[in-house]
């Protein structure tokens, strides 16, 4: 879980990064991909995967991944999940 002492719009892309990471780690084992790496196209990943991923998100984060987030690009890597993560607490929090 994301440091409880960092509010929901500080939350750095590096404990986002980790977080997806520990997710990939106790999901996949071994070979745990890069941040930018596409594990789509590498084929590591499958739709349930990416449906449990997206479930892990909303969860640990706090947020809801609404229809129109399910674009593909938001989670195809740790790094744009980081930033879609970012962006959605940033617009909960009143940000830009």
């Amino acid at each position: 879980m994301v440091n409880q002492r960092s509010t929901r719009s500080e939350t750095a892309v590096d404990e986002v990064v980790d977080e997806i990471r520990t997710f990939f780690s106790s999901a996949v084992g071994e070979g745990v991909p890069h941040p930018d790496d596409d594990y789509f196209a590498l084929g590591l990943v499958n739709s349930l995967f990416a449906l449990e991923l997206v479930t892990h998100v909303e969860r640990t984060f706090g947020l809801t991944v609404e229809v129109e987030d399910l674009d593909l690009d938001n989670f195809r890597t740790m790094n744009r999940i980081a930033r879609f993560v970012r962006h959605k607490l940033s617009e909960t929090s009143g940000g830009s």
